[in-house]
């Protein structure tokens, strides 16, 4: 289930936490809410941001053992 969770604190900052979403795909379905908020001042990925990518390494890794293999 894909989760966005707003908290906005006393002195106008709202912080925003993408769950339920793998990849970079999160920053697509954020994208018009930030722009709506205002400027970004700091973004940290979170695991499901990397499982995407963990999945391509491995199967580059698995590409390349095939070919010593030859």
């Amino acid at each position: 289930m894909e989760t966005l969770e707003f908290i906005i604190y006393p002195d106008g900052r709202v912080e925003e936490k993408v769950t339920g979403i793998v990849g970079s795909s999160c920053a697509e379905v954020t994208a018009a809410i930030e722009a709506q908020l205002g400027r970004v001042v700091h973004q940290q990925p979170t695991s499901e941001f990397f499982a995407q990518q963990s999945v391509h390494q491995s199967s580059k890794a698995e590409i390349q053992a095939t070919y010593s293999d030859w």
